[in-house]
């Protein structure tokens, strides 16, 4: 019997956040996805918290903290229903919550969170791979046109010559 749990790939991605040039996921959606209160996924942070340097996961500040509030233009609350600012984590330690979080649903939640983090850090990598390419023939387009320019002024020139050149005898057999 298979047991894996399905979340959906757009429910996951549109939970990743780009903080601080970090792809992250918020302790609030992190502890829906595991089916868990967000105060309970915070004190297991808090008591293995040696498990989580800060390139695992950090706070929001304020400023950070009202940045990402001001892009939910349709909440009510003051604080969105937050008492502290949010943790938010990094890939590695969306990965570290498995360890902490030990269930079977917290550990098939983390499989397809990583899954999905995999994909991201593709696709990031395909763009970049099709901006590099874009680029090169920008460059080559750029040589062309100089080139084009190039041969229209050659042909200027000769235009120009021919017109100023005395037309020749002819040569030949006559008749």
């Amino acid at each position: 019997m298979n047991n894996e749990i399905q979340l959906s790939e757009e429910l996951i991605s549109n939970k990743i956040y780009f903080i601080r040039n970090q792809k992250v996921m918020f302790d609030r959606d992190l502890a829906t996805l595991y089916g868990i209160e967000t105060r309970v996924l915070k004190q297991a942070v808090r008591r293995n918290i040696s498990r989580f340097p800060k390139d695992f996961m950090f706070e929001l500040n304020k400023s950070e903290f009202e940045n990402w509030r001001s892009q939910f233009v349709t909440s009510n609350s003051e604080k969105m229903g937050l008492r502290y600012l949010p943790m938010v984590f990094t890939e590695h330690g969306v990965l570290m919550l498995s360890c902490v979080l030990n269930s079977n649903k917290a550990i098939q939640t983390n499989i397809q969170i990583m899954r999905i983090f995999t994909k991201v850090r593709q696709m990031l990598f395909d763009t970049t791979d099709l901006k590099i390419d874009i680029l090169h023939i920008q460059k080559k387009l750029e040589n062309h046109d100089k080139n084009i320019e190039l041969v229209f002024s050659y042909l200027d020139e000769l235009t120009d010559k021919k017109e100023n050149v005395k037309p020749r005898t002819k040569i030949g057999y006559k008749k």
